[in-house]
């Protein structure tokens, strides 16, 4: 009997063991493994498949990679957990994904090749290398080995001109690993184009084809790295030196006298993209007052330019809006849709002292990086302490956590609450590090306060999260208040995100379209247009103690900013590398006040004083149809992502046919009155609204029109029905709604 015993319970024990084996063996191996096979020919669960699993979509958002997984299988997302991919692997359902007694009856081979019912079809199939990984790794034990740790990935190549649309490019991409080795593990790599009708790729070969001309980005990942790729393909065949000729201040690269123009002309010139000619000076006038005050030009400013005949006239324009109160105002309306300065339940003594605070940093010239600093680091009653409102802004330090890092790094850290960022460095320590940091502020009442008992629970520990400064490190448990370590750290003038985060921004209401777009989706899978360019506008704008002025001096005053909107052949489909000047459709608050202006007719916000301008309302909120017509935004989320709601059905309808503007143009004491009452001749009128809508006199074809369609010889009402019918067409037309 008892020998009976012990024959069976040896085996017993054996298979037990193999079953239950170490779920973590880490780093060093035995020469031989349980199968016999080498520690070379050891399957790396890590390392070899993870890669797997990502390459045939296993892990990816719309398979087990999603955060409720599919099918009761729950993977990491990209395998961005790898020890929770194997225990999801190895331990869950019973053990039953694995069978180490026969390995090729495993689920996890099964299911992918489609032996078993699968939901998600075939992905693999049993003879090739993904399947034979799987096989081997269960064979040798399906234990946790890591036997080197990837340090980076490098890809071939990672930028290139592309001359003939017909050649294929073979990509490659090569892994550095902790122990020295680099292995070409293209095969396992997954490429992805930002934009699949222009880029096509083999996904077993790696080799790419265009389908057309442009810029385009890929997207390489292979494990956790995720590395951008870039191709650009001229858009026109004609030679730079010749289309450049269209340029009347720049012919040539080297004539270009600041870096502005430098680096984006390098960029055309490998596009052979052709350069619209210069502004004139009625429109150059127009926009840079727009984009720095938000008013349109007053006729007699637009006389006195256009007459001027100094050389430098353009840059004493510049310094003068930068210098005057309509600046300051108009500024501190940009920067408070950025703060998403607004009143909650009818409370507005919080949104105004944060706007007055905010003007009056904008008045004197106050760096971003005190502001920053200031709204960061504000604490006190914020009816009385402006910036302390900026902990009210959101709901709770989750919110405050994305809001922050949208508003002052560009960054949309809102992506790794639930898992890493698929496509960034962030990961949800993170995200959650940040969130404790803010946890530790109380905002529930008017008065803003430090909570050192505060904390957020970090999802994928069910712990309490350790605060952390995003990208860079853990905070000790001694420290009660990590905002100040947190804000030494963002506005450090080594900071990758801080500056560049605002210069974009900048650059973007100026030109039309940020160098990094969307403007708060900076990472490198989404690279700038420009690169250099908007790095050394940032470190220009550090170097000038994070001065608004200084850098809208500088776009302002480039080549590129002064081009015409008018496009040539060869590059009216340019939408983002600034061969032309882009038209920007008005803010609802200027487009307001540009049709009050011109009108002479002010407009009424809610209980404010008559004439006060919407670009001067502190609360958006204010009662306005008018705003709500041209679609203002509210402010309770971001505004950038509310862009488009400005050019929208609703303003089109109002502006053709509603009191926005009928019930204004003639009316008592409107400019139209007026000029009518002195005795104003039906074609000096239109001149003067001309002047006064779109900051030029009206072409001598325009002319001919108006002066064939008003009858000298009719009744004064008939010509004023004329003149207001004109006067309708230039407030609704895509010259005056946008700033061009």
């Amino acid at each position: 009997m008892k020998a009976i015993r012990f024959t069976l319970i040896i085996p017993t024990l054996l298979a037990v063991s193999i079953l239950c084996g170490p779920i973590y063996q880490n780093a060093s191996v035995a020469n031989d493994g349980p199968s016999g096979l080498a520690t070379s020919d050891r399957v790396d669960f890590e390392n070899d498949l993870i890669p797997v699993f990502t390459k045939f979509g296993c892990n990816a958002g719309a398979c087990h990679g999603a955060a409720a997984g599919r099918g009761e299988f729950n993977l990491s997302l990209f395998g961005g957990n790898p020890q929770a991919d194997y225990k999801a692997i190895v331990r869950q359902f019973a053990g039953r994904r694995v069978n180490l007694i026969h390995p090729e009856e495993s689920l996890i081979i099964l299911k992918p090749t489609a032996q078993t019912n699968h939901g998600g079809g075939q992905v693999l199939n049993e003879n090739e290398e993904g399947a034979r990984l799987l096989h081997n790794w269960i064979q040798q034990g399906a234990t946790y080995e890591t036997l080197r740790h990837l340090e980076r990935v490098e890809i071939s190549p990672q930028k290139q001109v592309i001359s003939n649309l017909e050649n294929p490019i073979q990509l490659q991409a090569n892994a550095h690993f902790s122990d020295g080795t680099t292995e070409d593990v293209t095969r396992w790599t997954v490429f992805t184009p930002e934009d699949t009708s222009a880029v096509e790729i083999n996904p077993a070969t790696g080799v790419a084809k265009l389908n057309r001309t442009g810029r385009h980005i890929i997207i390489a990942r292979y494990l956790t790295e995720v590395v951008p790729i870039e191709f650009i393909a001229p858009l026109n065949e004609v030679p730079i030196q010749n289309v450049h000729k269209s340029d009347e201040t720049h012919t040539s690269l080297e004539s270009a006298d600041t870096s502005i123009d430098g680096e984006i002309l390098k960029l055309l010139s490998t596009l052979r993209l052709p350069v619209s000619p210069a502004a004139d000076d009625a429109t150059f006038l127009r926009r840079v007052t727009l984009d720095l005050t938000g008013r349109l030009p007053a006729p007699d400013a637009v006389t006195a330019f256009l007459a001027d005949s100094g050389k430098n006239k353009r840059e004493t324009l510049v310094d003068a809006l930068l210098g005057s109160d309509e600046f300051n105002e108009y500024w501190t309306l940009q920067l408070a849709k950025l703060l998403r300065i607004h009143s909650e339940g009818g409370n507005t003594q919080g949104a105004f002292a944060y706007h007055q605070w905010l003007a009056q940093q904008i008045r004197e010239g106050i760096g971003y990086d005190q502001i920053a600093r200031s709204v960061i680091l504000a604490t006190g009653d914020s009816h009385e302490v402006g910036p302390a409102n900026f902990y009210r802004t959101v709901g709770n330090a989750g919110e405050q956590a994305e809001f922050m890092s949208e508003l002052f790094m560009g960054a949309r850290l809102r992506c790794a609450n639930c898992h890493n960022h698929p496509l960034d460095k962030w990961t949800q320590d993170d995200y959650h590090g940040l969130a404790a940091i803010f946890a530790k502020i109380e905002a529930n009442g008017q008065v803003i306060r430090v909570k050192p008992s505060g904390e957020v629970i970090h999802p994928a520990t069910r712990e309490k999260a350790v605060a952390r400064i995003p990208g860079n490190r853990f905070l000790s448990a001694d420290v009660a208040d990590g905002r100040t370590e947190l804000v030494d750290w963002l506005t450090g003038t080594d900071n990758p995100y801080f500056a560049k985060a605002l210069v974009n921004r900048l650059w973007k209401a100026m030109m039309g379209r940020g160098l990094v777009e969307p403007v708060d989706d900076f990472r490198s899978t989404n690279p700038a247009t420009h690169p250099k360019l908007l790095t050394e506008l940032s470190a220009d704008f550090v170097a000038h103690g994070y001065d608004l002025r200084q850098t809208l001096r500088r776009i302002a005053l480039s080549v590129a900013y002064a081009r015409s909107a008018n496009t040539l052949p060869q590059n009216a489909t340019d939408d983002r590398f600034y061969s032309h000047a882009l038209q920007k459709p008005l803010a609802p608050e200027v487009l307001a006040d540009a049709i009050s202006d011109v009108l002479g007719v002010p407009d009424v916000y809610g209980n404010e004083p008559e004439g006060t301008r919407a670009v001067s309302l502190f609360d958006p909120n204010t009662e306005s149809d008018a705003l709500d017509i041209l679609g203002r935004c509210g402010r309770e989320t971001s505004c950038e992502s509310a862009a488009g709601a400005t050019d929208g059905l609703q303003r089109k309808l109002h502006l053709f046919n509603g009191d926005l503007l009928n019930a204004r143009i003639g009316v008592s004491d409107s400019r139209l009155d007026r000029l009518v009452s002195t005795g104003k001749s039906p074609m000096e009128i239109v001149n003067e609204f001309y002047l006064a809508a779109l900051s030029r006199h009206p072409t001598d074809t325009e002319q001919q029109f108006w002066a064939q369609h008003i009858d000298v010889n009719a009744s004064a009402n008939s010509q004023r029905a004329i003149l207001e019918d004109m006067v309708w067409s230039l407030l609704t037309c895509n010259e005056f709604v946008t700033n061009h």
